[in-house]
């Protein structure tokens, strides 16, 4: 049962930093606060990580183009994207997006991995993005033809696949680096990235309204988090582990509701539950749509 603590913790840590990306807003420009955020989990890291990384500069120097590519989607395109999506769109939205990486890793495992299709992901894709629909549109999805998505809506779905390409393509890739330094370098890429946007903003300081948030990005949501989920990985396996994210979404509205007085809609729970039902489908249903049809014609 204390196995169980490892991934739900992450994600309640998680669950925690979407409310922190959200209160930073109005005290930290979402470049800054990407860059330090990666700047710091560097630093800290740097001490266990940094000889480890460098006896193995070989294997790093082979596959830095693709480190590169994960450090772009993992900590750039992922993070970034939630920090500006924050402006505009609820903690709330922001976790039933997030919930949405284990469907759509399935959906990008298809393409990339070929893995079959199952009737689960067909119903769980399908069932799913009604569910999106009408959080988006707050329960009258013709609106969406009027006036389409909002910009913080599209940033946060490009922030969700950009994470799920992520998964898909560390499996896809095999990297032959231990979880820690291949992290790591991909951490130094992504603090490379950042770099330039960071610069540009005029209004770039740490001050003792930002300070605790940073700290919170950069260290429980960025080293211990991905600590306690890979464990959870270890200790119970990948599936079982994937299923505790589901939970984001509701560690995420009920932490909005008390810390940043954040209104719960018939809207939010509608959408949200169909959203979630879809994702569950997703994953425990796995007959093939294939299979079974040639089933049905080799009993015919």
């Amino acid at each position: 049962m204390k196995n169980l603590l490892f991934p739900l913790v992450a994600v309640l840590i998680w669950s925690i930093n979407s409310v922190v990306s959200k209160a930073a807003t109005t005290v930290i420009e979402p470049a800054a606060i990407a860059f330090y955020r990666w700047f710091i989990a560097l630093l800290v890291l740097t001490p266990f990580v940094l000889l480890p990384v460098l006896k193995h500069r070989k294997m790093v120097a082979k596959y830095w183009w693709k480190l590169l590519i994960l450090g772009a989607l993992g900590m750039v395109l992922n993070q970034s994207l939630a920090y500006y999506a924050a402006q505009t769109i609820s903690a709330t939205l922001i976790g039933i997006f997030t919930s949405l990486i284990p469907l759509l890793t399935v959906i990008i495992s298809i393409f990339a991995l070929r893995v079959a299709p199952t009737v689960g992901i067909i119903l769980g894709t399908l069932l799913s993005l009604f569910g999106l629909v009408w959080l988006v549109s707050k329960g009258n999805p013709a609106s969406l033809l009027e006036h389409g998505m909002g910009i913080g809506e599209v940033m946060m779905f490009i922030a969700a696949a950009s994470y799920a390409l992520y998964g898909v393509l560390t499996k896809r890739w095999a990297i032959p680096l231990p979880n820690w330094q291949s992290l790591y370098v991909q951490i130094v890429f992504g603090v490379l990235l950042l770099l330039p946007n960071f610069m540009m903003v005029e209004n770039k300081q740490l001050t003792t309204d930002n300070i605790s948030l940073v700290l919170f990005a950069a260290i429980p949501a960025s080293i211990i988090a991905p600590y306690l989920w890979i464990q959870g990985v270890i200790r119970i396996g990948a599936n079982m582990t994937s299923i505790f994210m589901n939970l984001a979404p509701v560690f995420t509205a009920i932490i909005a509701i008390v810390a940043l007085n954040e209104k719960m809609h018939s809207y939010h729970l509608i959408g949200g539950v169909i959203v979630l039902a879809g994702v569950i489908i997703a994953q425990q249903l796995r007959t093939s749509p294939i299979r079974r049809n040639s089933e049905c014609n080799s009993n015919q």
